[in-house]
């Protein structure tokens, strides 16, 4: 069995990741701050389904700090891959804090890459997002889409992470998979994005706030999709991008009425303007994923809003009360 690295073991994707690996019999060292970026109440909901495993080794340490690669060093000496899940996400919120995503996520990267070079780990893998292609180009986007005109500091804090992994790779010989996400959701996602936020503001009554027309669309990707891709990404690649995004595009008009049905209630929508930083349409080409990876997205936009609903429902107590910022 092997023994992995695992950042942002409490937030959305990695809690799922870790879960996987750790039902595979594979040792998890599980890395996490706890920030307050959204309600840290999430965060402990998804590690307290994992801190009691066997197995699992939970760090609360703070990958922008330098001193993070000695102490990473010390507690896994040895690691057969890195999975660098840990990040400040949120494309709005990057554009008044833009200190924080380079700190996560740019030399958070760094520091995962050097503590990688240093312990001879052969494998690293890089969450990256689709908010690279911006408005370049007509969606659906493939790997070769430009990616030099990010609309926000978000994206181009995950651009400089690319690049500082790329000459890892060139420099040291460190296999590298980055992956490109698409707008994932599920359960216990993260409460800043859109299918958290409709689901409580519509179960609790609350007014709906969408932007533009609500014509906009984004091809969503539900999260075991995401992590069946981010396991087979392990494989031996020299140095290679893959998009992993959904198979069914919706717009926010559409979705929203997904919802209503779910839940049976009206929603009070607020239409207010568009954000610079926003795009207009978001889909991802998978073709190379599936090609090169064996990869397919598999859940259903229907079946993951069902779960979605299912767990919000399931945990409304305190989840009725979590922060969903727009």
């Amino acid at each position: 069995m092997g023994l992995y690295v695992l950042t942002g073991a409490a937030g959305f994707i990695g809690s799922r990741v870790a879960a996987k690996l750790l039902d595979e019999g594979h040792t998890v060292y599980g890395v996490d701050n706890l920030n307050h970026v959204y309600d840290v109440r999430v965060k402990e909901h998804r590690l307290a389904q994992l801190i009691h495993r066997e197995n699992f080794h939970f760090l609360q340490e703070d990958i922008s700090n330098r001193s993070f690669i000695e102490t990473l060093a010390q507690k896994a000496p040895q690691a057969d891959a890195v999975i660098n899940l840990a990040a400040i996400a949120g494309v709005r919120a990057s554009t008044t804090d833009p200190w924080s995503y380079l700190e996560a996520n740019t030399l958070g990267a760094l520091n995962t890459l050097e503590y990688a070079r240093h312990q001879k780990v052969p494998k690293y893998i890089l969450a990256s997002t689709s908010s690279l292609y911006g408005n370049d180009g007509k969606p659906p986007h493939n790997e070769q889409a430009p990616t030099d005109h990010p609309l926000a500091p978000y994206a181009a804090s995950k651009k400089g992470a690319e690049a500082f992994a790329y000459s890892y790779h060139h420099l040291y010989g460190i296999d590298v998979s980055i992956l490109r996400y698409f707008t994932v959701y599920g359960p216990a996602g993260r409460p800043d994005m859109v299918m958290f936020r409709f689901c409580q503001w519509i179960a609790e009554g609350k007014k709906v706030t969408i932007t533009g027309n609500g014509e906009q669309s984004r091809g969503f990707t539900y999260l075991d999709d995401i992590v069946s891709g981010t396991l087979l990404a392990l494989k031996p690649v020299g140095f290679d991008v893959f998009n992993l995004g959904g198979h069914e595009v919706i717009t926010m008009n559409a979705l929203l009425a997904l919802f209503e049905e779910r839940l049976g209630k009206k929603a009070n929508v607020e239409y207010i303007p568009t954000h610079p930083a926003d795009v207009f349409e978001n889909v991802a080409d998978v073709s190379k994923a599936r090609r090169e990876l064996g990869w397919a997205p598999k859940v259903s936009l229907s079946e993951g809003v069902d779960a979605m609903v299912s767990w919000y429902l399931t945990n409304r107590e305190w989840a009725k009360d979590v922060e969903t910022p727009y």
